[in-house]
């Protein structure tokens, strides 16, 4: 069986990206979503998840440019006095590598993110990181450390073609061939990782190369290019609402939603022999990898 899971970010941040999100599930491909546990919109992302059982949820662990769980005072070498963490990943990088006392309070910190996303009553299907920081390597290990304990399924390690991203999508090509190497050597690490804890994850994944610029002419080409059995496709769809942050963008939210609702996409999946699913990532041991699966037909059935 191939599976698709279509992963909404975010989820928490604001109305505008809850609001995105759902609409995304209730009409459309998008199975899952990774919540932002201390966002603005967090207890209204809960009220919303809990009313969609076919929706699955997941932490996105926030420990860069985002408020902390716990109170600055407990944490205060990686927080501000408001309780905020750095807005750089390169300056919070640094600052969770070479510091003790920063490795200690950011240790007590995803304890607490994951505390509380317990808290919720949510079953945990996965975790990722606001800007891929999960994948630091005290982050991971500190993960990886807790993962029986929280029962973590899965964590998403981006993995997908240079080649095939350079050709459904030219823009920024530079910049594509940076941090696919970075992403490679991260990429590796991860999995060996992973792999010794016994925690799942997919064998490809896309959106890191097309980060707000995810459209339906894009899914369009991606899909039937796929050529493993076990993805994920992140991205970060949002309903335009006045007053409301997007994400930090204003018009790539409601262009995403449109691609993850759109009939064609719905069809190219199908097409494709995928089933979608609310995870894609397969444990050591695991032969289907599946949580929950919403099988969709092509037009001819």
């Amino acid at each position: 069986m191939r599976t698709l899971a279509v992963t909404g970010d975010d989820f928490g941040l604001s109305r505008a990206v809850n609001r995105g999100i759902v609409e995304a599930h209730d009409g459309g491909v998008l199975t899952r979503a990774s919540l932002m546990i201390t966002g603005d919109a967090a207890a209204e992302a809960v009220a919303l998840a809990r009313t969609r059982p076919s929706l699955s949820v997941g932490l996105h662990l926030v420990v860069v440019d985002g408020r902390a769980t716990l109170p600055p005072w407990e944490i205060s070498a990686i927080v501000d006095s408001a309780g905020r963490f750095r807005a750089s990943p390169l300056a919070a990088g640094l600052r969770y590598q070479f510091s003790g006392a920063a490795r200690r309070d950011i240790g007590r910190e995803i304890r607490a993110q994951l505390e509380r996303f317990r808290d919720t009553g949510l079953s945990l299907s996965h975790v990722d990181g606001h800007h891929h920081m999960h994948l630091h390597p005290v982050v991971l290990g500190t993960l990886v450390a807790l993962s029986r304990e929280f029962e973590i399924p899965a964590i998403r390690l981006p993995s997908e073609e240079l080649a095939l991203a350079l050709a459904l999508d030219g823009r920024g090509a530079a910049g594509k061939v940076f941090w696919s190497a970075i992403f490679l050597g991260l990429r590796r690490h991860g999995e060996k990782r992973l792999a010794e804890a016994g925690v799942g994850f997919s064998e490809r994944v896309y959106g890191l190369l097309e980060t707000g610029r995810i459209s339906e002419e894009y899914l369009l080409g991606l899909i039937p290019r796929i050529r493993a059995d076990r993805v994920e496709l992140y991205c970060h769809p949002a309903l335009a609402l006045p007053g409301d942050p997007a994400d930090g963008r204003p018009d790539s939210g409601q262009r995403e939603l449109d691609a993850l609702v759109s009939e064609r996409v719905r069809e190219s999946v199908a097409r494709s022999g995928f089933v979608l699913s609310g995870s894609a990532a397969r444990r050591p041991g695991d032969v289907a990898g599946v949580r929950t699966t919403t099988r969709i037909s092509s037009p001819s059935g």
